[in-house]
């Protein structure tokens, strides 16, 4: 691994990391602030598994796992 591909995986792992730390404060912030009378209620599954209910959680569990499959899978082919 050169230096090159070194740095775009540290810039790569801080942008997915910052990101979902964005992402998780913003969906703690929205189900404490939601007072407003014209939002339809929130059922109690989707209360109790805000972050399972996300998409953004959701998509970064999916690249994640591709991201694995890819690893492991080039791993075991060299």
């Amino acid at each position: 691994m050169g230096s090159f591909d070194l740095m775009l995986f540290i810039l790569g792992i801080l942008v997915v990391g910052i990101g979902g730390i964005y992402a998780y404060r913003v969906g703690r912030r929205s189900n404490s602030s939601q007072t407003s009378e014209m939002d339809s209620a929130i059922s109690e599954k989707v209360q109790d598994h805000y972050v399972l209910r996300n998409p953004v959680f959701l998509a970064y569990i999916i690249a994640l796992s591709l991201a694995l499959i890819f690893i492991a899978y080039m791993a075991l082919a060299s």
